[in-house]
C-alpha cells in the first residue's frame, strides 16, 4: 500500500516540470519570508525567559495564585551590596548609588529601568508605632501574657520602673499617661524580624568579617529575562557603580537577583548560537567540498539549510509567537541533519554520473519521503514532552526539515542539473569500508562468532544499563557561572539566608482561620530555625494577630485597667487622675481589632500584600497583591475577576533552607500548610514524562516496524528497526558506563536517535549497485550530524549536553550498525532464492 502510493507520487514528480516545480518553491520560500516579516512587525520576539521552558504544572487555583504571586515578588529583584571598611563609606556610596538609579530614574519617567529603589525605611517604625499604638490593648508579647495570666503583674511594674529611670529609655509622660506599664514599646519591637542587618540613616548595613556592607534593593519595571529589559536594567546599574567606583574605589561590590542569572544565560547561549552554529555550517561546506569539488553542491546545501532554517522561523514564530534562545541553540542541529537530503542526492549523482538531475530526485523520493515522515515523527515525539521550549524545538526542527525536503523535492531538479566534475575517490573509499566491513561480518555470521559477537553487545548492555542513575533536577535547565552564584552566595549570607523558591501556603475556610494557623504555624518554623533546618522565615502572623489572640491579650490586660490599675499608677508615681480615661480608652478598644484590610494601607503592608491570598480579586485587600505604589505587579492584571475558590490562603516566604526534607517532615500530616517547592514538583514531572519519552520510543520501535513491513517484509524490516534500537540501548549503556546520569533530555535525544538513525537504515535497505552511495552520503550524513550534535555535548549548559553526547553516540553506533543491513539483506535474498530453487 506504502509503495503504491508512493510509486503514484514519483510518477506525478516525473511528469511535472522542473520549472513550475522551481516556480512553486520560490512562491513558497517568498511567502514565508513575507509571513515571518509580517510576524516580526506585529511583535514576535526572540526569548531568553528560562521560565518558559519549564513544564506546567497541574496545580489548584490557589497554589497557582501563591506561585504567580512569589514569583512576581522575587523574580525581578535587584539587589547590591557596597563592601566598604567602615561603616561611613558604605553609607555614603549607598547613598550615591541611589542617587544614580534614581535619576535615571527620574530622567526616564516610565522608561526607567529600575522602580522602587530602596534601602532602609526610616519611617517605617514610625508608621507602624502610629498604626498599632490604637491597638495596645490587644498586643502582648509572650513574657507579658504569661505575667499577666499568673497576676504576676509585680514583673511588669519592676520592668516599667527600670525604664522610667534609664537614660535612653524610650518613656515619656505622653507615652506613660495612655501606656502606664509602656508595655506597647516591646510589642512594637517584635514586629522587626530577628536579623544580622541593621538600618543607619536610611541604609540597611551588614556586617562581614571587619567589613560593612550597605545593602541597596530595586525591582526591575520589567521581566529581567526580556532581553531588552536586560539591557536597560544593566545600564542604569553600570553607570551607578561606576560612579559609586570613582568617588569610593576601595569599594568590593555583591550582585544578586534574576537579572544577573538571566543576563549570563542570554550571553551564554548567543555564544553558543554563533559558535556553535558557525562551526556546524564550516563543517558542512568543508564535507561538501571535499566529497564534490564542486561550487554548485556547496550552493545548494547553503541554500537547502537556508530555506529549513526560514521555515523554522516562519512555523515557530506562527505557532508560538516568540522564539526562545534555547530553541535557537538545539535548533543548530538543524543543519546537520537538514544537509542529509542533499548528500543523498548528490551521491546518488556521483554513483551514475548519466542520471539527470530530476530522474535522481525521482529514484531517491520513496526513500527520502520515508525517512523525512519518521524523522518528522521523531520530533513530534519531542513535541509531547509539557516544556514550551522542547515544543519549540519540535516545530523548529520538523518545520526545517519539511523546508529542506520541499527544496530537494521542488528546487534540485532544476538547479541541480548540472554535472558534477569526475571522481570517484569518495565513492571507491567508500565501497573499500563496505567491503571491509563486509569480510568482518563474514567473521560473524559462523555460530561461534555470532556467539561470541552476541554475548559482548550482551554484556555490555546489561553492565551499563544496571550502572545507570536518573537525575531529573531542573536546575540543569541553567547553571550560571561561578562570577554570578558566588556573590549572591555571600549576599543571601549577609541577608540572613535570603529569601528561597521554597515557600510554604496556609489555607483556610475563613481570614480569621487562617490567622489561626498563622500563628500555629509560627513555633513549628522557629522550631526549625533553632534545629538549624532553615535560617528565617516571614509571616504575616506577625504583623496580623489573629481576633482570638486579641481577645485574649484584651482580657488579660483587663487584669492592669480593671482590677489593678490604683496598685500601678501608686508604684510608678503616676496621677491618680489618669485612671478614668486609661479605663475608658480600655473599653473603647473593647470592638476594634487589627485586620489585614487595615494593615494592607500601610507602606509596609503593601510590601506584604502579596503574601495574603483572599479567595477573589474583588476582596484582597491589596488590590491583587500590589507590591509598590507604582504598581510594579501589574503583569498579574489579566487575573483581575478571576475565581479563586473559597479559600483564603497565606505565603510564608522561606529563606536559608539547609535541610528542605526535614522541613518537609514537619508538615507532612498537615492539610492546611502546603511546603511548595516548585523545583521539585517541575523535577518530578520531568522524572515522569523521562519515562514517557522512553515508552513512546518503544512505540515509536513498534509502529516504524509494522510500516516497514508493508514496504520490505517483516525479516528485514525488522533488521532495519533494530539496528536504531540496538544502538539506542547501546548509548544508554555507555552513559551507564561513563557514570552520566540519565534525564529527561537524554530521553528525548534517543527520540531523534531514532528518527535520524531510522534514515541510515532505510537508504540501506533501499541500496543497489552495492549500496557505494549510500555509504559515502551516511558517511557524510553521520559526519555532520555529529558536527552539530557534537558541538552540542560541549555546551555550559548541562540540559544540552545530555542532549549532544547522547546524540552523538547514539548517531555514532547507528552509524557502525547501518551498513551491516547490506549483509543481512544478501543473506536474506540468498536464503529466499535457494528455498525457491528447491521449492
Amino acid at each position: 500500500m506504502a509503495s503504491n502510493f508512493a510509486a503514484r507520487a514519483n510518477q506525478a514528480l516525473m511528469q511535472s516540470s522542473p520549472k513550475w516545480r522551481l516556480a512553486i518553491w520560490l512562491l513558497l520560500m517568498l511567502s514565508a519570508s513575507l509571513w515571518t516579516l509580517q510576524l516580526w512587525q506585529n511583535g514576535a520576539r526572540v526569548q531568553s525567559d528560562i521560565l518558559a521552558m519549564l513544564p506546567h504544572l497541574q496545580q489548584d487555583k490557589l497554589t497557582e495564585r501563591a506561585l504567580n504571586q512569589v514569583e512576581a515578588t522575587l523574580a525581578d529583584q535587584v539587589y547590591i551590596a557596597l563592601v566598604a571598611k567602615d561603616e561611613t563609606t558604605a553609607i555614603s556610596a549607598a547613598k550615591l548609588l541611589m542617587q544614580k538609579l534614581e535619576a535615571d530614574l527620574v530622567a526616564r519617567g516610565k522608561q526607567g529601568a529600575l522602580t522602587d529603589i530602596r534601602s532602609a525605611d526610616i519611617q517605617l517604625g514610625e508608621a507602624l508605632g502610629q498604626f498599632y499604638f490604637p491597638h495596645r490593648f490587644k498586643l502582648l508579647t509572650a513574657p507579658q501574657a504569661e505575667a499577666l495570666a499568673s497576676q504576676n503583674i509585680e514583673s511588669l511594674i519592676e520592668a516599667a520602673t527600670a525604664q522610667l529611670y534609664n537614660a535612653f529609655s524610650y518613656a515619656n509622660s505622653n507615652l506613660l499617661a495612655q501606656d502606664p506599664l509602656l508595655l506597647f514599646p516591646a510589642n512594637l519591637l517584635t514586629l522587626a524580624p530577628s536579623s544580622k542587618v541593621r538600618a543607619s540613616q536610611g541604609i540597611l548595613l551588614a556586617n562581614q568579617g571587619d567589613n560593612v556592607a550597605a545593602v541597596v534593593m530595586a525591582k526591575g519595571r520589567e521581566s529581567a529575562f526580556n532581553p531588552n529589559a536586560q539591557l536597560a536594567q544593566m545600564t542604569a546599574l553600570t553607570q551607578g557603580l561606576d560612579a559609586v567606583k570613582q568617588s569610593y574605589p576601595d569599594i568590593t561590590v555583591l550582585k544578586a537577583g534574576a537579572l544577573f542569572h538571566a543576563l549570563a544565560a542570554t550571553q551564554t547561549a548567543k555564544s553558543e548560537i554563533s559558535i556553535l552554529g558557525l562551526a556546524s555550517l564550516l563543517g558542512v561546506i568543508a564535507l561538501v567540498w571535499l566529497a564534490f569539488r564542486s561550487v554548485m553542491p556547496l550552493l545548494l546545501a547553503i541554500v537547502t539549510i537556508s530555506s529549513g532554517l526560514l521555515l523554522a522561523v516562519t512555523f515557530t514564530l506562527s505557532v508560538f509567537g516568540e522564539l526562545h534562545l534555547l530553541t535557537l541553540v538545539f535548533g543548530t542541529s538543524l543543519i546537520g541533519i537538514a544537509i542529509d537530503y542533499s548528500f543523498h542526492f548528490y551521491c546518488e549523482r556521483l554513483s551514475d554520473t548519466e542520471r539527470s538531475a530530476k530522474a535522481t530526485v525521482a529514484y531517491i523520493f520513496p526513500t527520502v519521503t520515508l525517512a523525512f515522515i519518521t524523522s518528522a515523527l521523531a520530533y513530534v515525539g519531542i513535541g509531547l514532552a509539557p516544556f514550551p521550549g522542547m515544543q519549540q524545538v519540535a516545530i523548529f526542527c520538523a518545520a526545517g526539515l519539511l523546508g529542506a525536503y520541499l527544496t530537494l523535492i521542488l528546487a534540485y531538479p532544476l538547479l541541480a542539473g548540472s554535472r558534477l566534475p569526475a571522481g570517484s575517490r569518495p565513492l571507491a573509499l567508500a565501497g573499500t569500508y563496505l567491503s571491509s566491513l563486509t569480510q568482518l561480518s563474514k567473521r560473524f555470521t559462523t555460530p561461534l562468532g555470532m556467539g561470541m559477537f552476541a554475548l559482548v553487545i550482551l554484556v555490555w548492555c546489561l553492565v551499563g544499563v544496571t550502572k545507570l542513575t536518573v537525575d531529573d533536577d531542573i536546575r540543569h535547565l541553567q547553571q550560571s557561572p561561578a562570577s554570578v552564584t558566588e556573590p549572591e552566595n555571600q549576599l543571601r549570607q549577609l541577608l540572613s539566608g535570603g529569601t528561597d523558591n521554597q515557600f510554604l501556603l496556609v489555607r483556610a475556610p475563613s481570614e480569621e482561620a487562617l490567622l489561626q494557623q498563622l500563628e500555629r504555624v509560627s513555633p513549628m518554623l522557629n522550631a526549625a530555625i533553632a534545629n538549624q533546618e532553615l535560617g528565617n522565615y516571614v509571616s504575616l502572623s506577625r504583623y496580623l494577630p489573629s481576633h482570638r489572640k486579641q481577645d485574649t491579650a484584651y482580657h488579660l490586660q483587663g487584669e492592669i485597667y480593671q482590677t489593678q490599675i490604683d496598685t500601678v499608677l501608686t508604684s510608678l508615681g503616676l496621677d491618680e487622675n489618669l485612671k478614668p480615661e486609661l479605663q475608658a480608652a480600655y473599653l473603647a478598644a473593647k470592638t476594634e481589632y487589627i485586620t489585614p484590610a487595615a494593615f494592607f494601607t500601610l507602606g509596609a503592608g503593601k510590601q506584604l500584600a502579596p503574601l495574603w491570598l483572599a479567595p477573589n480579586e474583588a476582596n484582597s485587600p491589596a488590590g491583587n497583591g500590589q507590591l509598590n505604589d507604582d504598581g510594579a505587579s501589574a503583569e498579574h492584571g489579566a487575573d483581575q475577576g478571576a475565581d479563586y475558590g473559597a479559600d483564603y490562603g497565606a505565603i510564608v516566604l522561606l529563606g536559608g533552607i539547609q535541610q528542605i526534607d526535614a522541613l518537609k517532615a514537619r508538615f507532612a500530616h498537615d492539610g492546611s500548610v502546603q511546603l511548595i517547592d516548585k523545583v521539585a514538583d517541575i523535577s518530578a514531572v520531568m522524572g515522569h514524562y523521562r519515562l514517557l519519552t522512553l515508552k513512546l520510543l518503544a512505540l515509536a520501535l513498534g509502529i516504524a516496524l509494522l510500516l516497514f513491513s508493508l514496504n520490505f517484509g517483516f525479516k528485514k524490516a525488522a533488521v532495519v528497526v533494530a539496528v536504531p534500537a540496538l544502538a539506542a540501548l547501546l548509548t544508554l549503556a555507555t552513559l551507564g558506563l561513563t557514570g552520566s546520569p540519565l534525564s529527561l533530555f537524554h530521553a528525548l535525544a534517543l527520540i531523534l536517535v531514532f528518527g535520524i538513525g531510522i534514515d541510515y537504515s532505510l537508504f540501506f535497505a533501499s541500496a543497489q549497485n552495492h549500496g557505494k552511495a549510500v555509504m559515502m552520503a551516511v558517511f557524510m550524513s553521520a559526519c555532520s550530524t555529529l558536527l552539530a550534535f557534537g558541538l552540542l555535548a560541549f555546551s555550559q549548559t548541562q540540559a544540552i549536553h545530555y542532549f549532544g553526547l547522547t546524540l552523538s553516540l547514539g548517531i555514532g553506533f547507528t552509524f557502525l550498525l547501518s551498513p551491516l543491513i547490506l549483509t543481512t539483506t544478501l543473506a536474506l535474498t540468498t536464503n529466499q532464492l535457494l528455498t525457491t530453487k528447491k521449492s
